[in-house]
C-alpha cells in the first residue's frame, strides 16, 4: 500500500509556533507505542535533533520544536502502519501543531511519503533517522556497546547487507547527501549523543 501523503504542506499557517508539551508528546508515545524499542528509538532520534540543535545556538522553543519532530515521526507507526505518518500528521493538525512541526514529521521518508525536505530540521530527521537506529543495531551487536565505537566499525557493518537487512542503505547516503553532511560526520555525531538518551523514568 502506498504511504504518499500526495502535498506538500501541513496545518494552518495561523498555527505557528503552537507546539505540544512534552508530558502531552510523552502521554502520546506510551498511548500509541506500546513497543519499549521503537519508543527508546523516537527518544533517541528526538535527543540527537535536540542535541543538534542546541549546537546551532536556537533558542529553545526551536530546539523542542526539533526534539519534538524526532519524538513524534514514528508514533503512529506501531499501530497503523498503512497509515503510517498520516494518522500522526491529522492528529498533529487537529491539535493545531505549528505546520513547521508537521512538515519536519512528513520529511523523515521523502521516498515513502512524497514529501521533500525544504529546511534544515527537515534534511537532518531524514538524515539521522535510519542512521540512528543503525548504530543502535551495531551497539546491540558489540558487548561493550557504544563504548570504544569508531566510525570505521558503524561503515563496516553499512557494507555488510545482512546485517540489519532492513536498513536501507540507499536512503541512508541518499539522505546525508540532501543534508549537505558526510556519513563520518553523522555517524561519529550519533555515536557521541546517542548513549546518553533513555526512556523517560529509566
Amino acid at each position: 500500500m502506498s504511504r504518499k501523503l500526495n502535498r506538500q504542506s501541513f496545518g494552518s499557517p495561523g498555527n505557528a509556533g503552537n507546539l505540544p508539551g512534552r508530558s502531552e508528546v510523552d502521554q502520546l508515545l506510551l498511548d500509541w507505542v506500546p513497543n519499549e524499542r521503537l519508543r527508546l528509538h523516537m527518544y533517541q532520534l528526538g535527543g540527537l535533533l535536540r542535541a543538534w540543535a542546541e549546537r546551532q545556538n536556537l533558542d529553545e522553543h526551536e530546539v523542542w520544536l526539533w526534539e519534538a519532530a524526532g519524538l513524534l515521526h514514528d508514533a503512529d507507526w506501531e499501530q497503523w502502519p498503512d497509515d503510517h505518518c498520516a494518522r500522526i500528521i491529522d492528529w498533529g493538525e487537529s491539535a493545531g501543531w505549528d505546520p513547521e512541526l508537521l512538515h519536519a514529521i512528513a520529511s523523515h521518508g521523502p521516498l515513502h511519503f512524497g514529501v521533500e525536505p525544504v529546511n534544515e530540521l527537515d534534511h537532518l530527521i531524514y538524515a539521522l533517522d535510519e542512521l540512528s537506529g543503525f548504530v543502535h543495531a551495531v551497539s546491540l551487536v558489540r558487548p561493550e556497546g557504544y563504548a570504544g565505537m569508531q566510525v570505521k566499525s558503524v561503515k563496516k557493518k553499512l557494507k555488510d547487507k545482512s546485517f540489519a537487512a532492513q536498513v536501507n542503505r540507499a536512503e541512508i547516503t541518499d539522505a546525508a547527501e540532501r543534508a549537505g553532511h558526510s556519513l563520518d560526520e553523522l555517524i561519529r555525531f550519533i555515536i557521541e549523543v546517542q548513549p546518553t538518551v533513555a526512556l523517560p523514568g529509566s
